[in-house]
């Protein structure tokens, strides 16, 4: 049996919003689940040989990477050293890498770059994200609208661009959406994958646990529903295409 092409980590240990994120970047893929090596990283991250592998999807969940290490959870002090190393490998290898909120965080410390929850911070919901002119010019990215609406909810972000990236995307709120490094490793502080009723699912399950005040979920979750976000899918889309066939890389 062939080992499926995607390799997907997940580190949310709380199942139905861990499910839900899988079956989310299958629906955006357009993938079939025989294409996606899945591993969620809470219950153990294996040894991983990326040339059994085109791609890697690193998606988001309730751990910080700059908080202290005494403060993070158990889980992520065990599967973080080792995805650390993993992504050293992606880098220097330029193996195509979609990093989405945690996965962006992680790509920008390994990376050097500067990641805390003093400044740009966002609560769940909406913001519009600018392409840059570098975005509007890469491949991925290029024919998307310059500007559209993605939903976003995290307390930690990049402080500025990591070294050796290449912002491709913005916020009024949080000028660090989106980055490149090399040709192939993006990685984005909003959710690819998402839509109304996924945010409303994590607006629930993460109602308690500090990305906004539980006595405006509701609120929140209606806002999300009024929204009307399809250009972030287009792009997880894009990426999924793009490194799907054998010969793209």
């Amino acid at each position: 049996m062939r080992t499926p092409w995607l390799l997907l980590l997940q580190l949310r240990p709380e199942r139905p919003a861990a499910d839900d994120e899988y079956q989310s970047i299958l629906r955006a893929g357009d993938l079939d689940a025989d294409e996606v090596s899945r591993v969620q990283m809470d219950q153990g991250l294996p040894n991983i040989a990326l040339d059994e592998h085109r791609a890697v999807i690193v998606g988001g969940g309730p751990s910080n990477v700059a908080a202290p290490e005494a403060e993070k959870y158990g889980y992520q002090r065990r599967f973080e050293p080792g995805l650390k190393k993993l992504l050293a490998e992606i880098i220097e290898r330029d193996v195509p890498y979609l990093g989405a909120c945690y996965g962006l965080s992680i790509l920008a410390d390994v990376l050097g770059g500067t990641v805390n929850g003093e400044r740009y911070g966002e609560t769940a919901g909406a913001q519009t994200i600018e392409l840059t002119d570098e975005g509007r010019d890469d491949p991925l990215l290029r024919g998307i609208p310059d500007n559209f609406r993605a939903f976003v909810g995290h307390k930690e972000a990049c402080q500025e661009v990591p070294p050796g990236a290449v912002l491709l995307a913005g916020s009024a709120d949080c000028p660090v959406q989106m980055i490149r490094t090399g040709r192939n490793v993006y990685a984005t502080q909003f959710h690819p994958e998402l839509d109304g009723d996924g945010l409303a699912l994590r607006i629930e399950v993460y109602r308690h646990a500090g990305y906004f005040d539980p006595a405006e979920a509701d609120y929140l979750t209606e806002l999300g529903h009024r929204e009307s976000v399809t250009v972030p899918s287009r792009i997880l889309r894009r990426f999924i295409g793009r490194y799907r066939d054998e010969n793209a890389r």
